[in-house]
């Protein structure tokens, strides 16, 4: 549970479970119940590396097009 709480504490945005956090011109996704399951992409959107299968993929990056702009730093 402490991995969890520090993981969040860092992170840009939370989403439904989903901590997103920018680092250089990537975006690292974790879902925050299951942290096995990550996923990182570039500032586009493109999938870069990720543990995740393709629904939680995709579920991931629709977070990231509906709310990136709520990240801190608007530059996307």
């Amino acid at each position: 549970m402490d991995k969890i709480k520090e993981i969040a504490d860092k992170a840009d945005m939370i989403v439904n479970g989903y901590a997103f956090t920018r680092e250089n011109n990537q975006i690292r996704i974790l879902n925050l119940n299951n942290l096995d399951k990550a996923l990182v992409i570039s500032e586009d959107g493109k999938v870069l590396e990720t543990t995740m299968d393709d629904i939680d993929i995709r579920i991931a990056l629709d977070y990231w097009d509906s709310d990136r702009k709520f990240m801190e730093n608007e530059n996307f």
